[in-house]
């Protein structure tokens, strides 16, 4: 897939997006570059690096939603260089989450990276959380196991 130009990458990540939310991940696999240097951080689970561990995170993640439709896209900044851009995006999606039997509302915080190589923009790296409002102190802190 050859995106030439970023607003392309970007639509194109957010077509897969609507497929992700569906259960379907290889669309946003196909936005990836293919060097083992990619990344990626989602609300299911710790970073992975590298194709392998970015599919294995993406998998478990799509396999968490189903029936899922797009709301919206709020973009909050594009960076751009040369060869190296930054977008910071608030998702808005609806979806059954796991076994559930009614739609969730969902707000995802997003930084994607996308590297131009010989195939136009890919995407290296991608961040989702769902903080999208101010948070107390205390919620960076996880309560200890025994």
């Amino acid at each position: 897939m050859k995106l030439q130009r970023l607003d392309d990458a970007i639509e194109a990540s957010h077509r897969a997006l609507a497929a992700i939310i569906r259960g379907d991940l290889e669309p946003f696999m196909a936005l990836y570059s293919d060097a083992d240097d990619i990344t990626i951080g989602n609300p299911f689970g710790p970073f992975a690096i590298g194709r392998d561990a970015t599919r294995a995170a993406g998998t478990r993640a799509a396999s968490n939603y189903r029936d899922g439709e797009i709301v919206g896209f709020d973009r909050i900044a594009t960076h751009e260089a040369d060869t190296l851009a930054c977008v910071v995006e608030v998702e808005r999606f609806s979806v059954r989450l796991a076994n559930a039997t009614e739609q969730a509302s969902v707000a995802l915080r997003v930084t994607s990276l996308y590297r131009r190589d010989a195939d136009g923009w890919r995407l290296v790296h991608r961040h989702a959380d769902p903080i999208t409002s101010v948070q107390p102190a205390q919620s960076v802190a996880r309560a200890t196991q025994a």
